[in-house]
């Protein structure tokens, strides 16, 4: 058996809170007590205390926290508690899907919560591992969602709602679970509304707000989807294990706001998905509205290149023939014949109208 720190010895959690090997100073037993009649009659310091007082505690119920538990502590509970190995194992591993199973008396239940971080805009998911046995339930806690403190006390504060067993707190944890999606929904919806802004407003960095938003929205899918099948599963054992009225109305108020969240998430995820092909729409618009002003510009340009080309052949056209006629050499032919000069100035005046009227038909003037 694992020795144990003293209750005033021990850390709060950090707020990252991920899976992992604890440090040194980590406290992994959050909180243990023992109930009976919905009412807390014993906290003991150590699993072995708590084993003890729940021993001789008739008619007595077992609620121990644990965070990030070591491989000696979850193997202490599955010796005392007869718990399943292969639960014993997704436990310690964490990194699990959210399943029901039930291994005889033992029902071991795996949850994904949801917490939505304001600063950052993006949503932080936490695991949850629950063993329900006849007079004990075992959370182990992998991250920093949900707050199961909060859940103790509630349950504390209504005992015969605590009264009525494992199942009861099994409930109040689906409750709390289910109800911390309600911030995510809302921040996730925020948004979406404020992508749908960014996307018409031509914001370069959106596409990649949009994917990572949709990467989130499918570890929320996965998180809230098969609670759906669970519950269900749940209430159809609601006769063959007698569950309590109460607990049945409570864990069909639970199914309702799980279905309502699930469908929400299928949502976002349908509209994140015509977001993205809103974007890619508008992004090719605008790179075939830039190719077009290149085009115009390269049109444009090629319009005076041919007029400055044009301009530059009819007056090379005189420049030549001056310059042939300008040579300096004694035995020049019409060099002394006395219509050369007019000769030499309607040739220029010819060949320069035929260059303007080839490039005017050309379009080129």
């Amino acid at each position: 058996m694992p020795e144990h720190r003293n209750r005033q010895d021990r850390h709060t959690p950090p707020p990252w809170n991920r899976p992992g090997t604890p440090p040194a100073d980590h406290r992994s037993v959050v909180d243990s007590a023992v109930y009976r009649d919905g009412r807390r009659v014993a906290s003991p310091d150590t699993l072995a205390e708590t084993f003890r007082q729940l021993r001789e505690q008739s008619d007595s119920v077992a609620w121990i926290g644990l965070h990030r538990p070591s491989e000696a502590e979850l193997h202490s509970l599955e010796t005392e508690f007869d718990l399943h190995p292969l639960a014993v194992e997704d436990a310690l591993e964490a990194h699990q899907r959210p399943k029901l199973e039930r291994y005889g008396e033992t029902l071991f239940v795996v949850l994904r919560a949801a917490r939505y971080l304001d600063a950052p805009e993006e949503v932080e998911f936490g695991e949850l591992h629950v063993f329900v046995g006849p007079d004990f339930l075992i959370t182990v806690r992998h991250g920093a969602a949900p707050d199961l403190s909060a859940v103790r006390r509630r349950m504390e504060a209504t005992p015969e709602l605590l009264a009525l067993g494992p199942e009861a707190v099994l409930y109040a944890i689906l409750d709390a679970v289910v109800d911390g999606y309600a911030p995510v929904v809302e921040g996730v919806q925020t948004d979406i509304d404020e992508i749908e802004t960014e996307v018409f407003r031509g914001d370069p960095e959106v596409s990649r707000r949009i994917y990572e938003l949709s990467r989130e929205m499918v570890e929320f899918q996965r998180a809230t989807r098969p609670l759906v099948g669970m519950l269900h599963n749940l209430m159809a054992g609601f006769a063959k294990y007698g569950t309590d009225e109460e607990l049945q109305r409570y864990l069909r108020d639970v199914a309702d706001h799980v279905t309502h969240t699930s469908e929400r998430v299928d949502g976002f995820r349908q509209a994140l998905t015509d977001i993205l092909t809103v974007n890619a729409t508008l992004v090719s618009q605008q790179q075939n509205a830039e190719m077009r002003a290149l085009a115009e510009a390269g049109f444009e340009q090629n319009e005076e290149i041919k007029k400055i080309s044009s301009w530059a052949a009819i007056l090379f056209a005189p420049t030549l023939v001056g310059t042939i006629y300008g040579m300096n050499f004694e035995t020049m032919p019409e060099l002394h014949w006395a219509a050369g000069y007019p000769f030499a100035i309607l040739l220029m005046a010819v060949v320069c109208t035929s260059l303007y009227v080839i490039f005017k038909k050309r379009d080129w003037l």
